[in-house]
């Protein structure tokens, strides 16, 4: 388990907060920020509660009760998504499906799991959309749009290339939300 004061720190310095605004935010005294970062002492109850509020973190994700690391379980949560090349919507099933079982077991897996589904689920209406308007052009001889068909494929391309790409990055060690974010459906 990590240490919360090293925790804190980086994730006030990914938040851009200098200790002072951090204090200051959390109605903390500075000082007691310079302890928990040095480790010199742990934040309790109400302190770690308002230092965590400012954060935007929940006072479980920093303390880590009961979870584990485990690069192994991520890295095959990445690539579960190429399920979606033999069944149809399994790049959202078998993933989510690893997700509710672990997300409180493994530390990151909560964000990494709903970074990666809200993408996936983003990325499965993206792909039917292109493909049945592809389609339906072509039925109704409505003109000839390759376009809609090239787009389906890069898709397709994109949805095998993310995931190996990731999974690799999270075996080196990288624990962060990879996939982009354009909308948040699961929390």
């Amino acid at each position: 388990m990590n240490e919360i004061g090293q925790k804190i720190k980086d994730l006030r310095k990914k938040k851009g907060l200098s200790q002072e605004e951090l204090a200051e935010s959390a109605k903390v005294n500075l000082r007691t920020i310079q302890r928990i970062e040095n480790n010199d002492s742990e934040p309790r109850g109400k302190t770690l509660s308002l230092i965590c509020k400012v954060l935007d973190i929940q006072v479980e994700d920093i303390l880590d009760y009961g979870k584990e690391t485990d690069k192994g379980y991520l890295t095959i949560f990445h690539l579960s998504v190429m399920v979606f090349l033999a069944i149809p919507i399994g790049n959202i099933i078998v993933p989510l499906i690893l997700w509710m079982n672990k997300k409180d077991k493994i530390i990151g897996l909560k964000e990494i799991g709903a970074n990666l589904l809200n993408f996936q689920i983003l990325w499965s209406i993206v792909t039917f959309m292109t493909i049945t308007i592809f389609g339906l052009f072509k039925i109704l001889h409505y003109g000839y749009f390759p376009v809609l068909f090239y787009i389906f494929i890069a898709l397709y391309a994109l949805n095998i290339i993310l995931p190996i790409t990731f999974a690799i990055k999270t075996n080196q060690g990288r624990t962060e939300n990879l996939y982009p974010t354009i909308i948040k459906l699961v929390k």
